[in-house]
């Protein structure tokens, strides 16, 4: 019953809709799913279960209750926390679509000046166009990106505003479903049926699915780029225990 509900409400509700509903169904679901076997590290909370989450196929047992985080949320929490300076350093740090896992525990952060960014998000400061960005030149400490290039169809321009924008020295973390085994990134515009592009690219608003090939494009805008498996350094409990997805990289790209 709550799959099937899931993915109704992911079909059918308007995005920025479905944002400001979360906050009143989610501490009911929370409360509901209160045990031990699993656990979110972004806020340490556990649950006897995590909830479903996929557009057409569903994965089981992703989508923490709390925080709303799903694998790769939780995977770039641990890497920000241990590995970056973000939670320490005073940065100057922009975060397109910004994910209601990290919004208000990044806007609280006092070594942050952080902005938000993105065309529909309720949670956007700035209401903006990522091919065409109302920033100066090198004007970021760190950059979060995650999940929007696959989205943007000039997704070349987009990367190029990313690089203009990051001040040399910083870091932009441009996460994107990837599929590894597939060397080269995959469009089709002539799909034009939202249950076909769905099922080829993982979701109908999805314009591509990006192969291998991802970081070598990254480094001929000018990118340096480091491929981080960040799961290598995480025991096999430590995965299951936080619901992790074994193998997936975390493209840190450094100016």
């Amino acid at each position: 019953m709550i799959q099937k509900t899931f993915k109704f409400f992911l079909n059918k509700i308007p995005r920025p809709l479905l944002i400001r509903l979360s906050y009143l169904i989610r501490p009911i679901i929370a409360f509901s799913l209160k045990g031990s076997k699993y656990t979110d590290p972004i806020d340490g909370k556990s649950f006897k279960k995590f909830l479903p989450y996929g557009y057409e196929d569903q994965r089981e047992n992703v989508l923490s209750p709390s925080t709303l985080s799903l694998e790769r949320h939780r995977l770039l929490w641990l890497y920000l926390k241990n590995e970056s300076a973000i939670f320490s350093a005073p940065l100057k740090l922009l975060h397109f679509a910004p994910e209601q896992a990290f919004y208000k525990r990044f806007r609280k952060m006092k070594n942050l000046e952080y902005t938000t960014t993105d065309l529909n998000s309720p949670l956007a400061d700035v209401k903006a166009d990522i091919c065409n960005l109302p920033f100066d030149d090198n004007s970021f400490d760190f950059i979060l990106c995650n999940h929007v290039l696959e989205h943007i169809p000039d997704d070349t321009k987009a990367m190029k505003e990313l690089y203009r924008i990051l001040r040399p020295g910083g870091t932009a973390i441009l996460q994107i479903p990837q599929d590894l085994q597939r060397a080269n990134t995959f469009e089709d515009n002539s799909i034009t049926s939202r249950k076909e592009r769905a099922k080829i690219f993982g979701q109908y608003d999805h314009v591509r699915v990006y192969g291998r090939d991802y970081f070598e494009k990254l480094r001929s805008i000018g990118f340096k780029v480091e491929e981080v498996d960040y799961t290598k350094t995480l025991s096999a409990s430590e995965i299951d225990t936080f619901r992790l997805e074994q193998g997936e990289i975390i493209p840190v790209c450094t100016k």
